[in-house]
């Protein structure tokens, strides 16, 4: 597109100055030319006062010898015969031909011969006895083209300056409009890879404009119906552990027999399936996220819900639970199944890796930038914290796909927090979700957790308030 607009440019703008110069061109010519044969004129006029007084050719020898042309032997006299019949006088260098001289006393006015090396004005003009003299002068080719090369130069160059001009003008104009739609057509391409991040900057003409506030709109519809798929296949798939602990726990309780063995089978073979979903959504993913605005949640009401949902089954455990923190209303920057699904994949953890009678805490505490909730047990605590909280990495356990932990993570660094792992006052394991209330997205946890962990991990930093 762009070097079509040039060659369009290039041809307009040629065929403008072709149109303006060549007339132009011959118009300075033709100028020219009357020019010299204007002063040609004036200067074979002045014979013409002597011519009507006398016309002894001793006289007008001296007259024409006077004159610069006559000088240089460019002015000649064609005086008439004195009698009918006889031979006419030539005074000076003749160039003319006798018909064109005989033309010109027919004529009775000035006209113009073309002779070698230039041209002959030959000027009728009245003598004493009633009859008419030719004056002739020689224009040379050089005074009649004086200065038109210097003008036709001046034009061409005044020409090429506008194809010139006009060309970079296009050449301007054409990459306003081919980047825009460059940079949409790779967008496009990226995207059809794969590459969800690939977006366009909404510049340029206003069609191209419309054209890119389109794409990326429909990049971010992409990614966001993308997202909400992978959230559907891993985290509802990880959120059956709830019902499949209860459904262990319970089997587990049958005692022995066939019915229950069949059970208990049952139950494992359809955890194996489970984990099955949960590898293939997570290793299917496309590395996207959603970018639609985020609702916030109460989080001390989420907290009470779901402490509620695992009480009955922490009672039949012999389990004993500890809730703080949770009178008042807290406001996080989390949806509400986002901090659903992190905390039953931690308390469904504690459950699932921890003995029946294993006491655990859950407490929300509110900061002024933050804020953070520690799930807490009795456990045996976990051998190697930062393994666990690899992705996808998990722990070293059976019957786990780390990826409840993942989930975790994720909603914390959305935040701009981030998720740490340590021993709790209980004696067992301490997870600490640390979720930012400053608006920061995506990159701030790794921010804060390479602060906090050059702190020592001995060292918990500022702890917000209760």
């Amino acid at each position: 597109m762009r070097w079509a607009l040039v060659k369009v440019s290039l041809a307009v703008t040629v065929m403008v100055v072709v149109a303006f110069a060549v007339p132009l061109g011959l118009v300075v010519k033709e100028m020219a030319r009357d020019r010299a044969f204007s002063n040609a004129e004036r200067r074979a006029g002045g014979l013409a006062p002597v011519l009507a007084i006398t016309t002894d050719r001793e006289q007008l020898d001296r007259a024409v010898a006077t004159t610069d042309d006559g000088a240089e032997g460019r002015l000649a006299v064609h005086l008439p015969p004195a009698e009918p019949g006889g031979k006419g006088l030539t005074i000076g260098s003749r160039r003319a031909r006798d018909e064109d001289l005989a033309t010109t006393r027919s004529l009775g006015r000035a006209s113009i011969a073309e002779v070698p090396g230039g041209s002959v004005l030959l000027q009728p003009t009245a003598v004493s006895s009633g009859q008419v003299a030719v004056v002739e002068l020689f224009v040379p080719e050089g005074e009649v083209s004086n200065g038109v090369a210097t003008a036709w130069l001046v034009l061409a160059a005044v020409g090429l300056a506008l194809i010139a001009g006009s060309l970079a003008v296009a050449d301007r104009l054409g990459v306003r409009m081919v980047r825009p739609a460059q940079r949409l057509a790779r967008a496009a391409h990226e995207l059809g890879e794969g590459k969800l991040g690939a977006r366009v900057r909404e510049e340029g003409p206003p069609e191209l404009k419309s054209a890119a506030i389109a794409f990326n709109s429909m990049a971010d519809q992409v990614v966001q119906l993308l997202a909400n798929e992978r959230e559907l296949a891993a985290d509802l798939s990880h959120r059956l552990r709830t019902p499949l602990t209860v459904l262990r726990l319970n089997a587990a309780s049958l005692g022995s027999g066939p019915a229950a063995d069949q059970t208990r089978a049952a139950v494992e073979q359809l955890e194996r399936e489970v984990d099955t979903i949960i590898r293939t959504a997570r290793d299917a993913k496309p590395q996207t996220r959603a970018t639609a605005p985020v609702i916030g949640c109460d989080a001390s009401e989420v907290v009470r819900e779901r402490m509620e949902f695992w009480s009955a089954l922490a009672e039949d455990e012999d389990r004993k639970v500890r809730v703080a923190g949770v009178e008042r209303p807290v406001r996080i920057p989390v949806a509400r199944p986002e901090l659903v699904a992190a905390l039953d994949a931690l308390l469904g953890n504690v459950f699932r890796h921890t003995p029946e009678g294993t006491a655990f805490s859950v407490d929300l505490h509110n900061g002024d930038d933050a804020v953070i909730i520690l799930v807490s047990d009795a456990g045996r605590g976990i051998a190697d914290p930062a393994a666990a909280l690899a992705r996808g990495n998990s722990g070293g356990r059976d019957g786990s796909t780390g990826l409840g932990l993942d989930i975790v993570r994720r909603m914390a660094e959305s935040t701009g927090g981030d998720v740490r792992i340590g021993h709790s006052v209980l004696g067992g394991t301490e997870v600490r979700i640390w979720i930012g209330l400053d608006g920061r997205r995506s990159d701030g946890g790794a921010g804060r957790r390479a602060r906090r962990t050059e702190a020592g991990p001995g060292r918990r930093g500022r702890r917000p308030k209760s």
